[in-house]
């Protein structure tokens, strides 16, 4: 999980969401993006990963046109615009906005994806079960949004260092028998931040509450 971010679907949250993904990506990274229909996103996504072009004159002499601002030719970005009437799904449509068809099937093939948004909203599933705040219908609303980053913060933290994931377990060397009659282990426990090399175990999540983030301020008066 690359960014967490909550409020209002406005075009701030979208650039704020947008900017995290940007400042934990590699300065010349501009991976595939995949959204819905929210026409915020591709303004989000143009603006952070954009550049000035000076588009060629039409005549050989006169002023020349002024730049505009362009995607990056390297940025992929795709919709899933769904289509709802009375409260039902009618409709299902894939726009490429950014890149060409050809290109993004190059990218999902491999993985054996295609164009869709289930990732995401898998990803809201496992954020709403663990997060009482975002529950649907439940009566643990929080009452102010400080309170809410602050949980999604947390979550944001547990669900990349401490919650261990079936599709990202490593095989172990050798199998490591149980205390008991049980099956040997033959899996290890690996959490996102383990499978992408920052860290080499499954945190606590006392570890995590204990954590001192550098540079930490030192205490007045010393």
């Amino acid at each position: 999980m690359l960014a967490i971010d909550g409020g209002a679907r406005t075009l701030a949250l979208a650039q704020r969401v947008v900017h995290q993904v940007t400042q934990v990506l590699a300065p010349d990274c501009a991976p595939l993006f995949l959204t819905d229909g929210f026409r915020e996103s591709l303004t989000a996504l143009l603006t952070h990963y954009g550049q000035w072009v000076q588009r060629p004159r039409r005549q050989a002499t006169g002023p020349w046109p002024k730049p505009r601002w362009m995607p990056l030719p390297q940025l992929l970005y795709a919709q899933v615009v769904k289509t709802v009437r009375r409260r039902r799904l009618v409709r299902v449509r894939h726009r490429v906005v950014f890149g060409t068809l050809e290109s993004v099937n190059a990218v999902l093939a491999p993985l054996g994806c295609q164009i869709n948004t289930a990732f995401i909203e898998r990803l809201n599933l496992s954020m709403r079960q663990h997060v009482a705040a975002v529950g649907r219908r439940v009566s643990t609303l929080c009452k102010g949004e400080d309170g809410l980053r602050q949980q999604l913060a947390l979550y944001h933290v547990y669900y990349n260092f401490c919650l261990p994931h079936a599709s990202l377990r490593q095989p172990v060397p050798q199998p490591i028998p149980t205390n008991g009659t049980g099956t040997a282990t033959q899996w290890r426990p690996c959490p996102p931040a383990m499978a992408a090399g920052l860290t080499d175990h499954v945190w606590t999540l006392r570890e995590v509450l204990l954590f001192r983030v550098p540079p930490w301020p030192p205490p007045a008066g010393v």
